[in-house]
């Protein structure tokens, strides 16, 4: 799909979550992707082409698709319906993307019961809650898909108080790839003479050669 269709392969919409259609990280991230973004009132749409026909998605709408898949696989596992739900969101989200997200969950039809920073969700994954008898300070490094955060966390009794959060939403898998895809892209001018930047099925192949080689 990504390599036949780029134009109408969406991906990385929690980059546009809760921010304005002119935030310069924005227009950044737009040049990396090859599915068009259009300003609607100051936020941004994803345009996608279907059946012949346009057809524009909020980011919100874009991650409720998102998790209304994984509220299938869940309810699939389990064996009975999901209805609630804690989403998890990177620890220097404003507001804005916070709401944003909890707004994707409720399109999604979840009760967000509540949205908890990703370095906490993952010392609960890990049992750190649990494990951890005495008072203790701990350090969470979390480097994911997109964003990488920081976080020094005191556990006492099973609860978690953040200390501080230090982070970059833009230091993850993807921006690795943004990077090599660029250099290979340079590599590719050099040698052959020939500029791929406009051919977008050729840039999503080496796109997800360098997923594949990371």
């Amino acid at each position: 799909q990504a390599s036949i269709n780029p134009n109408n392969t969406v991906f990385h919409a929690r980059r546009l979550i809760g921010r304005k259609f002119h935030d310069p990280t924005v227009q950044a991230d737009m040049k990396h992707w090859p599915f068009k973004i259009t300003n609607d009132v100051g936020k941004p749409n994803i345009l996608v082409e279907y059946k012949n026909e346009t057809k524009l998605f909020t980011p919100e709408e874009i991650s409720a698709m998102i998790l209304i898949k994984m509220k299938k696989m869940a309810e699939t596992y389990l064996g009975k319906k999901v209805t609630d739900a804690v989403i998890t969101v990177p620890a220097t989200f404003n507001d804005s993307q916070r709401q944003a997200t909890k707004d994707a969950g409720v399109i999604a039809g979840f009760i967000i019961l509540r949205i908890i920073n990703e370095p906490i969700a993952a010392s609960i994954a890990y049992g750190l809650d649990k494990r951890i008898s005495s008072a203790r300070n701990i350090l969470v490094f979390d480097l994911g898909g997109g964003t990488f955060n920081v976080s020094v966390l005191k556990i006492e009794e099973g609860i978690f108080e953040v200390k501080s959060v230090a982070g970059n939403t833009h230091l993850g898998g993807e921006d690795f790839d943004n990077q090599m895809v660029a250099y290979f892209m340079q590599e590719f001018k050099c040698k052959h003479g020939k500029d791929l930047l406009q051919n977008k099925r050729a840039i999503q192949r080496l796109r997800t050669a360098c997923e594949s080689a990371k």
